[in-house]
């Protein structure tokens, strides 16, 4: 029998989304799957011999009470069963899921006539024995589509080791103000700054004439190492501490040349030996 991958989360986070990367990745997909028929469909499943094709079952709070039952499952799964089957939680911050609900127009499922946040703070306490024992965490609040594919894309098909950790890398320029999810800040004011050759000005640090200028007088490759060093440390620490997303953020003047260089190079540096999920992202590139 092929891998089970249970997923779920919550409701706005993206499983449906999810499920349909998934199913372009091979896996049989069923979403919203009744509880109690979980055991059957098992026996099903086991049944077959030749089936070795992935399974991939949508879970979430639209099973109501049934919910409850699920933890049994999962024990009886896991430890008498020896059935070889991970859990994928989709999570999103609440401000991220009250908006993407606003922009859909659609009710919460454990809210209908309320308030929205009624229904996340509900469903977070339905769904907090599934997150704690997720064996893979994702959180969708800063990520696109094509993101989310690529993420998926590594932990089943390329079958790269994942820790429940998405880092984001962010550049941007003091000009237009801080952001307001940041968990880390590194100031690159000190660094050569392309703006004052004319010939660089309305160039980017996503190109390499760019890039060698920043790095012209080798201190910016001496930052870079330690940086590295630093998050090769941290990373690991925050993991095991139970955190799943952190927002790194570098910053220049204006966020277009040496910011832009620096999270350019961290991101590569980073993604080459990465076990957790990495995108990176330049606010003001454009600007």
């Amino acid at each position: 029998m092929g891998e089970i991958l249970i997923v779920t989360g919550m409701s706005g986070a993206g499983k449906t989304v999810c499920l349909k990367h998934l199913e372009d990745f091979g896996f049989n997909c069923i979403d919203n799957l009744p509880i109690g028929l979980m055991n059957s469909f098992l026996e099903l499943l086991l049944s077959s011999r030749e089936n070795e094709q992935r399974t991939a079952l949508g879970i979430d709070s639209r099973n109501g009470k049934e919910l409850s039952e699920l933890e049994k499952i999962i024990e009886n799964w896991r430890e008498e069963k020896k059935v070889p089957f991970r859990i994928l939680f989709l999570d999103a911050s609440d401000e991220v899921l009250i908006q993407r609900y606003k922009e859909s127009r659609r009710s919460h499922p454990l809210s209908k006539e309320g308030r929205i946040q009624d229904g996340i703070t509900k469903e977070r306490e339905k769904m907090a024995f599934l997150r704690k024992k997720a064996d893979l965490i994702i959180d969708t609040s800063r990520l696109l589509t094509k993101n989310l594919r690529q993420q998926l894309k590594e932990i089943v098909q390329e079958e790269k080791k994942y820790q429940n950790l998405q880092l984001s890398i962010l550049s941007f320029g003091f000009k237009y103000g801080m952001p307001e999810d940041l968990d880390l800040l590194f100031d690159l004011r000190f660094l050569p700054n392309p703006y004052y050759d004319p010939n660089l000005r309305n160039h980017t640090g996503e190109e390499k004439e760019v890039q060698d200028f920043v790095f012209q007088d080798g201190n910016a490759q001496i930052f870079l190492d330690k940086l590295v060093d630093l998050f090769q440390f941290l990373l690991p620490l925050y993991v095991a501490e139970g955190k799943n997303q952190l927002v790194l953020g570098l910053a220049c003047t204006g966020g277009k040349h040496r910011s832009v260089t620096m999270a350019e190079k961290l991101y590569q540096s980073l993604k080459e030996h990465a076990d957790y999920g990495i995108r990176l992202e330049h606010r003001d590139i454009k600007k």
